[in-house]
């Protein structure tokens, strides 16, 4: 069967594509979907003064609003609808799956099977709401403050008015994409919360790279600098793919049994685990649980305590304060979500009740210990890895004074989504190819 599998996803051709009628309704409906998301990033927030938004981010790009920027897909630097993108929606997650872990309430709960996803999903909603509602506010509130290079300032008629229409403009914006994620996930292609976030990024994409040869072109970046980073970023992807592929295997040996008088099993198997469990979730929820508390900050125009100032200035992209809370929180969600995917105890439960096991480890709480060593010293590698590829846009930007999306979080998230979409194609592909060797089957059968 494994042999079959691969020799049919080697036969994937636009032929197939062109067969393969459901996949291309998803397909289709996916790339409808991100380009209305796309129009909505160009759809301004009413009241603003849409060129002194423009000088304004010009004047802050490289800070901790250009990294809110990048995920936002350039809606925030528009100040649109979807100015926050699908960011609130990404820290309700974050707190609803840390609420499954320390409350015995919500941990019951995701025990109850469907019914408990549905009642987790809803909880998921209502804190989107709130956060949207706090976070649009205090956009709203330091839109206010912000002033251009002539002295006008960014909203044309300030007020109570403004920050309710601004705020319900906004959160309208976050549900209506946190929709759009989840419509994506059951009639289209792929994971729609990421690729959302992955449309924003290659949409950029473009910008950034002419950005940079023109940077070569007025003498700012060195010829040989923008080759390296060019080099760079081909090394950073082909170093990405390979970790994201590359798999611990656990061989599993399942005994003979006699049924009648045939024999039955005895055959060898093996339990793949990723080096990197995780995959790209660690860096979003890390980037996300940095730009919460923070956005706010930055928008505030100065005003407020000055031991918010004194924050923001040192969490600041770049600074040591943020790239170690940067790469702790990287290792913490590493770990956190690997524990969440992967439970040893019902692994080794599982494999116990189908007779397999482990060779040289007795079945049962030695297996279970045993998936959880190795599993541990995998996630220290996927975790260090991780934290190693965030890294390299803070030391391009300082060093080299290159655009953020040259970065290894863009790259990383890029290449992780672009990897799992392909992923589900093929499967869709290989299904449809199924199908399709079934019916032929049928139809020889009867005309024997």
């Amino acid at each position: 069967m494994a042999s079959a599998a691969e020799q049919l996803a080697a036969n994937f051709n636009f032929s197939a594509l062109s067969k393969a009628t459901e996949l291309k309704k998803r397909i289709w409906f996916t790339l409808g979907a991100l380009v209305i998301y796309r129009l909505g990033t160009y759809i301004p927030l009413p009241g603003i003064d849409s060129g002194v938004v423009a000088q304004i981010f010009n004047q802050q790009a490289g800070g901790i609003i250009g990294m809110l920027d990048m995920f936002a897909g350039g809606a925030l630097s528009r100040m649109s609808i979807f100015a926050l993108n699908i960011m609130p929606y990404i820290s309700a997650a974050i707190i609803m799956q840390l609420m499954t872990a320390v409350s015995p309430h919500f941990a019951a709960m995701k025990k109850e099977g469907e019914a408990g996803r549905k009642k987790i999903n809803q909880y998921t909603r209502y804190g989107t709401v709130l956060l949207a509602t706090f976070q649009a506010y205090g956009l709203a509130v330091g839109m206010e403050s912000m002033q251009g290079t002539q002295g006008s300032g960014a909203v044309l008629n300030p007020g109570l008015f403004f920050r309710a229409t601004t705020v319900i403009t906004i959160v309208g914006g976050t549900i209506f994409l946190m929709w759009l994620g989840e419509q994506i996930t059951q009639r289209g292609v792929g994971n729609g919360i990421s690729l959302i976030i992955f449309a924003g990024i290659i949409a950029e994409l473009p910008a950034a790279i002419a950005q940079t040869l023109d940077m070569g072109r007025t003498g700012a970046l060195p010829t040989i600098a923008i080759i390296g980073i060019m080099v760079l970023a081909v090394v950073v992807i082909t170093f990405i793919v390979f970790i994201e592929r590359a798999q611990r295997r656990i061989v599993v040996q399942y005994p003979k049994r006699q049924q009648g008088n045939k024999m039955f099993g005895g055959e060898s198997s093996h339990l793949p685990l990723k080096l990197n469990t995780s995959g790209v979730i660690p860096p979003i929820f890390a980037s996300s649980m940095l730009l919460l508390p923070f956005s706010v900050i930055s928008f505030s125009g100065g005003r407020g305590p000055e031991w918010l100032t004194t924050a923001s200035a040192m969490i600041g992209p770049g600074q040591p304060l943020f790239l170690i809370l940067f790469v702790t929180l990287i290792v913490f969600f590493a770990f956190f979500y690997t524990a969440i995917v992967f439970n040893p105890e019902e692994t080794a439960d599982n494999l116990k009740r189908y007779g397999g096991f482990v060779p040289g480890i007795r079945p049962g709480k030695n297996t279970a210990d045993y998936l959880d060593h190795v599993l541990t010293r995998l996630t220290v590698v996927g975790a260090a890895y991780l934290a190693i590829i965030c890294i390299i846009p803070e030391w391009l930007r300082t060093q080299a004074a290159v655009p953020f999306y040259f970065g290894g979080t863009s790259l990383l998230i890029v290449v992780t989504v672009t990897m799992d979409t392909v992923a589900q194609v093929h499967a869709h592909l290989l299904a449809h190819q199924y199908e399709g060797l079934i019916k032929k089957s049928r139809l020889r059968g009867r005309r024997g």
